[in-house]
């Protein structure tokens, strides 16, 4: 188990990020912060210094979006271009796959987003339907995604499809390098109510001819190459939440402090000051959840790390969105105006609760997997 106290290099790694993060703070300019964060080596502070990375892991990353979070300017594409395309590419790609794009995810200078989510499969990823076969020594591929992000900004996409395989006959989970120009290979922006810098897609691959290096890894790895991409996607989500809700709860307590009604600052006042340290407590919880997740992924224990991973995600969702709601209950109408930032963080909170993974099969994963519980379904 990881010490519940951070490493110095953690504490300066996180006070470095937070005076970048403040530098640029709400009203952020993405590609200026992206490109500042590479240049400093934060983006690939997870991947190996063999490929231009800092050699960390995802404790590492995750501690960089928490705090560009907590200063008003999360990256989300941190969580899909080197969190999650970025490790199933360190641990799986070919050595070709790795200098190609390892050293420019790295550096910031390439981006890659990440397909798997389907109009009808929902979260159910033995549903998917997106297709895999092969033609020669290529590969055609044919289906929809959907709610994928960054795709007008990313060089490429991390596609998960299903290959038949060569011994059982069935359909198993292979991964490909889609580049955005691939012919028949198409998006269409979501009309989203999130504001959000980066924007959603559906995308529509009609016989997409890949070569044969574009699948990464073994065909046959199956699932384990998925999980590999999807447990950091879920410790990222975490960081991602838990910055937001730091971020909201951090301007309720100035605005409390400051706010003085009947001769006394309205933070005095058990009724607002109370539900602010239950969401900070809430939030702290949901961080050392984070920390034993990444830390157990860091160390190579991918079974473990789902667990966490998954309990992390939830907990920071649950703290995020009561942070959120209590930050703007605090301001009163103040918490509805753009001047102060927080009415937009309603919506983006929800994310959390939501994305990658809903909390009910979350709820569904500890009741099956941790407690032993029988299915439903």
């Amino acid at each position: 188990m990881p010490s519940t106290i951070e490493s110095e290099e953690h504490k300066a790694l996180r006070a470095a990020v937070a005076a970048l993060g403040k530098r640029h703070g709400r009203t952020y300019d993405r590609e200026q912060l992206w490109s500042e964060a590479a240049k400093l080596g934060y983006l690939g502070v997870n991947l190996p210094e063999a490929y231009g990375g800092g050699g960390g892991g995802i404790s590492e990353l995750s501690i960089v979006l928490e705090e560009l979070g907590a200063a008003g300017c999360p990256l989300l594409m941190m969580v899909v271009s080197p969190a999650i395309c970025g490790t199933v590419i360190a641990r799986f790609g070919t050595e070709a796959q790795k200098q190609d794009w390892l050293p420019a995810l790295a550096d910031g200078t390439r981006t890659m987003a990440f397909g798997i989510t389907e109009p009808d499969a929902g979260s159910n990823s033995h549903r998917i339907t997106t297709t895999a076969r092969k033609d020669g020594t290529d590969w055609l591929l044919t289906g929809r995604k959907v709610f994928i992000s960054g795709v007008d900004i990313a060089d490429a996409t991390l596609i998960v499809g299903r290959a038949e395989d060569s011994r059982t006959g069935r359909l198993k989970p292979c991964l490909f390098i889609v580049p955005r120009d691939a012919e028949g290979f198409t998006r269409r922006q979501i009309d989203m109510e999130l504001q959000a810098v980066e924007k959603q897609f559906e995308l529509t691959l009609d016989d997409v001819r890949l070569p044969a290096d574009a699948l990464v890894g073994d065909e046959d790895a199956g699932l384990l190459q998925l999980f590999a991409g999807l447990n950091p996607e879920r410790i990222m989500t975490a960081a991602f939440a838990i910055g937001m809700g730091r971020h909201a709860l951090a301007k309720a307590v100035e605005y409390a402090r400051d706010r003085t009604v009947w001769n006394a600052p309205i933070g005095a006042h058990q009724a607002i000051a109370h539900p602010l340290a239950q969401a900070h407590i809430d939030l702290e919880l949901a961080r050392l959840m984070m920390q034993k997740a990444a830390h157990l992924y860091d160390t190579g224990d991918d079974v473990g790390a789902g667990e966490a991973a998954n309990m992390a995600k939830y907990a920071a969702g649950e703290a995020c969105v009561k942070a959120v709601d209590q930050a703007v209950h605090t301001l009163g109408g103040n918490g509805l105006t753009r001047e102060f930032g927080l009415a937009s963080l309603i919506t983006a909170s929800r994310v959390a609760r939501i994305a990658p993974v809903s909390r009910e099969m979350i709820l569904n994963y500890v009741s099956h997997q941790t407690l032993g519980l029988p299915k439903s379904y």
